[in-house]
């Protein structure tokens, strides 16, 4: 009996040794991941020099728009690449986004103004940034959502999906909408978030048209 106790407690210790081991892994990914985004870019609001209202600063203003390729709502893989020669927005949105269902439509009617004269929108989908990896349930609302939503306002741009992937190249993404507005040799040349008018929008694309 009394070796008994001795093996099992020689296991426990094994296997607290090996919990131990695990977490203490964990937590240093978990502080590296922290750490690195502690460096990241982050894009900020800073008054206008002019008025009341604040501006967005991006930390990509000015720099080459970092690619990507998600997704769409059909299932195949849309790249930002593949629209060299084009001036693009680039619409960081969500379905629970109040602003994004007021401003959808003014980009929906712009985009198809300056389509002929090379400008496209490609619409990233937020939704599923809340969710816990491997929630596949989860996953289908959000896309289920965003694909409602996405015929609802007879959007004519590609809808990419999995926004969350590449938040962090754009600056963090801590508001909605985030618009960033790439020129035709693919660099940003303006970078808004939250709502603006369809005033300012038209500007923006006729701004990145124009580089």
């Amino acid at each position: 009996m009394r070796r008994n106790t001795i093996v099992l407690i020689s296991v426990l210790l094994i296997l607290a040794v090996f919990a131990w081991a695990g977490w203490a892994n964990w937590e240093y990914r978990k502080q590296a991941a922290e750490k690195m985004l502690a460096h990241a870019a982050q894009g900020e609001l800073v008054p206008d020099s002019g008025d009341d209202r604040m501006n967005y600063v991006s930390p990509l203003d000015g720099k080459p728009a970092p690619g990507f390729a998600l997704q769409n709502l059909s299932g195949s893989i849309v790249s930002l690449a593949s629209y060299k020669g084009k001036a693009v927005m680039i619409n960081f949105w969500a379905t629970w986004c109040g602003p994004c269902k007021v401003e959808t439509p003014w980009i929906v009617e712009l985009r198809d103004k300056y389509a002929a004269q090379g400008f496209e929108v490609l619409g990233v989908d937020t939704e599923s940034d809340d969710l816990e990896p491997g929630d596949k349930a989860g996953l289908a609302k959000a896309q289920a959502a965003a694909s409602r939503f996405a015929t609802d306002e007879k959007i004519p741009y590609p809808v990419l999906l999995d926004g969350d992937s590449i938040s962090r190249e754009y600056g963090g993404l801590d508001d909605l909408p985030a618009s960033f507005f790439v020129d035709r040799s693919g660099k940003v040349i303006v970078a808004t978030v939250g709502l603006t008018s369809e005033s300012d929008i038209e500007a923006n694309i006729r701004k990145a048209l124009a580089e």
